[in-house]
């Protein structure tokens, strides 16, 4: 028997990926535990478990979050993308490519969380906002290597391979119409 009351579970529903998936957790389930342990979507990695180190971003609506940080429950109907997500083997996403083709990772442990973040960062250097290091904001935010440091510090690469990860995020920016 179940001793935990139903008061302490909720019916939730996530689209991850772009399929709709309804599950029965505990109220106190990560967003981050819900991927891997309910969903088996373990691209998404456990490191730090309190938002230290980025390797469980994810997007939500749009937005990277860290999803150890937040809880399943808060996600209801949201639009959650994992790294399972993005580009197949035949067809990678660019990003993905450009860490292949620039070997910016090394155990890899952290690759999927910098993929995630990446790709973010690049839609929020497009979108206009601004992060710490943005010289003048009135004008057109560039990409530069200043920008994409600041907004990838909260992912951390054990490794050190920060600068073959700058040159991936670079040579994708490149790229893009």
């Amino acid at each position: 028997m179940n001793s935990q009351s139903s008061a302490e579970r909720s019916n939730v529903s996530l689209v991850v990926n772009g399929a709709r998936h309804q599950l029965e957790l505990d109220n106190r389930t990560t967003l981050l535990d819900a991927l891997r342990e309910h969903l088996t979507l373990n691209g998404t990695k456990k490191g730090c478990d309190h938002g230290q180190c980025g390797a469980c971003t994810v997007s939500v609506n749009g937005q990277r979050i860290n999803a150890c940080l937040t809880l399943a429950v808060m996600h209801e109907g949201d639009d959650i993308a994992t790294i399972e997500g993005m580009g197949a083997v035949e067809q990678l996403d660019p990003m993905q490519q450009a860490f292949i083709d620039h070997d910016a990772f090394q155990c890899g442990y952290c690759t999927p969380g910098q993929i995630c973040s990446a790709k973010a960062v690049l839609e929020e250097i497009k979108a206009g906002f601004p992060s710490h290091v943005t010289a003048d904001l009135t004008a057109p935010i560039e990409v530069t290597d200043a920008e994409i440091r600041e907004r990838m510090s909260g992912n951390l690469c054990r490794c050190g391979a920060y600068a073959n990860i700058l040159k991936a995020i670079t040579q994708v920016a490149e790229e893009r119409p």
